[in-house]
């Protein structure tokens, strides 16, 4: 199956096209760069709607909006940790899959010694099916940060994100003030920067961008211990846009790049080395 990115590599040069239709009011180019980067499905076919075995289901409600008479909720999946006192960790998956087809990578952090809750924004999975934006998947991150601590107070609780995940974990890093750390993997400084790296980057159409997702610009608000995690061969997401935001990022931070690891292997070829970096940035697993 394609992952979103692999789709924008060669859509891209559509979306110029589109853009110029776009301010004559033909085309909604905000609504088409939503479609295209998110790639949203509800009730995705890997969940069939069944209880994943191990795992507990979440619904988080959303504040009404004026005229709609169903307020927004989001569905999340929650795995306990090894231990009673085990940190939390907000998981934030990436564009296209949901949690449901993220379970692998979810059970890896737990073995690293957390409890996960990793929630599915608007559009995805069984959360309230609606076009997904930069604002609204935001939002909801914060709102799945706040049911960890009412739910769960006095834990620990650290931010991890993957790929387009990166991104919103973190905004969402740069705006709290308890958390403990913040852990991307496979993730980017921009979309624009992503757009830029790509065969078609030449084009000059990275001013009309509107989801552009800059973590360049917040990660050095982020006041916790920054972790950035990267495959060697993620041909998806160079490593040098990993690279890029780790130099951004305050200390105290470390950066690990994964030999061999693609955008989907990285988080399994690399557990060795995800435990030595929770160990030294964080003191997790000493």
């Amino acid at each position: 199956m394609p992952n979103v990115l692999t789709t924008i590599r060669w859509r891209w040069p559509a979306l110029a096209l589109i853009a110029a239709s776009a301010t004559a009011g033909c085309v909604s180019l905000d609504t088409q760069q939503r479609k295209w980067i998110f790639q949203a499905s509800a009730i995705a076919a890997s969940d069939d709607g069944a209880r994943i075995e191990g795992f507990d289901d979440v619904w988080i409600n959303l504040p009404g909006r004026p005229g709609i008479a169903a307020a927004p909720k989001l569905h999340a999946l929650w795995l306990d940790g090894p231990t009673p006192e085990a940190p939390v960790l907000l998981y934030l998956h990436g564009a296209r899959r949901d949690v449901a087809s993220s379970v692998f990578r979810i059970r890896r952090m737990r073995e690293l010694g957390f409890a996960v809750l990793a929630i599915d924004y608007r559009g995805f999975g069984r959360s309230t099916d609606e076009l997904p934006s930069e604002a609204s998947v935001d939002a909801d991150a914060r709102a799945g940060w706040d049911w960890i601590a009412s739910r769960h107070p006095g834990r620990e609780r650290y931010i991890f994100g993957h790929s387009l995940g990166g991104a919103i974990a973190v905004r969402l890093a740069s705006d709290v003030v308890d958390a403990k750390g913040l852990i991307v993997e496979g993730t980017f400084t921009s979309i624009p920067a992503v757009f830029q790296s790509m065969k078609w980057g030449w084009l000059p159409i990275t001013p009309l961008i509107t989801q552009r997702f800059d973590s360049a610009a917040r990660i050095g608000r982020v006041k916790v211990p920054v972790l950035v995690v990267h495959g060697a061969e993620d041909s998806l997401i160079p490593p040098s846009l990993g690279r890029a935001l780790f130099e951004r990022a305050k200390a105290p931070k470390q950066f690990v790049l994964v030999e061999g690891g693609t955008h989907y292997s990285t988080n399994g070829r690399g557990q060795a080395q995800y435990r030595e970096a929770l160990r030294a940035l964080y003191g997790l697993g000493a």
